[in-house]
């Protein structure tokens, strides 16, 4: 395909959280390599996110292909240009999951398949296909720790879509022996997020001076890693030896958890606000109790380990939020979203 100092690298999923961060993550250290970025524009993702303004970048570095990552036609075309797929695309919010869950079983299984088959066609010029799976497939933890043999057990439709599709690419790896690495992360936060999520949400609740709602009593706990070092750890998969990766499934976290009631008070103490914003709602349906990550297995391969720790992630996530207003105004509207609750109440979660 490309020299060993030119790659193309497709990433599904481009203009979303995680995704966006890790295009631009390349953009800056690899200027030799193509991107490739394939995207349907959902409410997440934005073009706002990329590197170069898509209306008047005229370099060759980046390119941007609007579409759907069911589409199969398209997956193949991009991904027969490509050393290295990493795809990101899915949908992954899980209240969201629980309001409308068909579309999340379409795209990330479905569209799984379509970019799993496309690297199966092209096995011959296709170096590495990084899967990104997540935490919630394990469900609540069962143990300390969840490595990476710990139990499959989603309890939200969100969870099980992408069960569905961390399985699949386990399937290709084991059937046609894919060049594939499965990757989990855990609860990922920084800039650019969408306020469905929880930090950003608590962040930009503070600002405006609104409720920071807490789901039940809020000790439900979340193990938290900033988003540029789980964009290494990417960067790290990708570049290694085959014999040191391929076929492997890799946890990516802090192991350290945290509950939600301890997070949104961090949050606010770090904005100098008054714990009275806190608002307890009732509990999410499927909700997952405690994730902690047991990464020892990509430090045992590749030495990756944190770097950014989660008060220094918070203040750079805060400044973020505080000043770039006009990127996360105009989705206020959708940061609740109705759902029956296990006591069979109607809220705005």
């Amino acid at each position: 395909m490309s020299n060993s100092n030119s790659k193309t690298v497709l990433v599904t999923g481009g203009a979303g959280f995680i995704g966006s961060c890790f295009v631009r993550y390349l953009f800056e250290k690899y200027p030799h390599y193509r991107i490739l970025v394939l995207d349907a524009l959902t409410y997440a993702g934005n073009t706002k996110n990329f590197p170069v303004d898509i209306n008047s970048y005229t370099g060759d570095q980046f390119q941007f292909w609007y579409g759907d990552v069911r589409n199969g036609g398209l997956v193949e075309n991009l991904v027969s240009q490509s050393d290295h797929v990493v795809h990101f695309a899915a949908e992954t919010h899980i209240t969201r999951s629980i309001y409308d869950n068909k579309l999340f079983f379409e795209t990330d299984v479905l569209g799984t398949q379509a970019v799993a088959n496309a690297v199966l066609n092209h096995m011959d010029t296709v170096e590495r296909f990084i899967h990104i799976s997540t935490s919630e497939v394990y469900g609540t933890a069962l143990r300390e720790k969840m490595d990476e043999d710990h139990p499959i057990a989603p309890m939200s439709p969100y969870a099980a879509a992408k069960a569905g599709a961390d399985r699949l690419v386990y399937s290709y790896m084991k059937t046609y022996d894919i060049p594939a690495v499965i990757v989990r992360p855990f609860n990922n936060y920084g800039p650019y997020q969408h306020l469905e999520k929880a930090v950003s949400r608590f962040v930009t609740n503070c600002l405006l001076g609104q409720p920071v709602r807490v789901h039940g009593d809020g000790s439900a706990s979340r193990d938290y890693l900033y988003v540029e070092d789980t964009c290494r750890a990417l960067d790290m998969i990708m570049h290694a030896k085959d014999d040191q990766v391929r076929g492997e499934t890799l946890n990516l976290g802090s192991e350290v958890h945290r509950d939600m009631l301890s997070i949104a008070k961090d949050v606010i103490a770090a904005m100098g606000r008054d714990e009275s914003l806190i608002e307890f709602i009732g509990e999410r349906p499927g909700q997952v109790l405690r994730h902690t990550s047991d990464c020892r297995k990509i430090h045992g391969i590749l030495g990756w380990e944190p770097q950014i720790s989660w008060q220094q992630g918070l203040e750079k996530t805060i400044d973020w939020y505080r000043h770039h207003e006009e990127w996360w105004r105009s989705s206020l509207w959708m940061k609740t979203v109705p759902i029956v609750t296990q006591s069979g109440k109607r809220e705005f979660h």
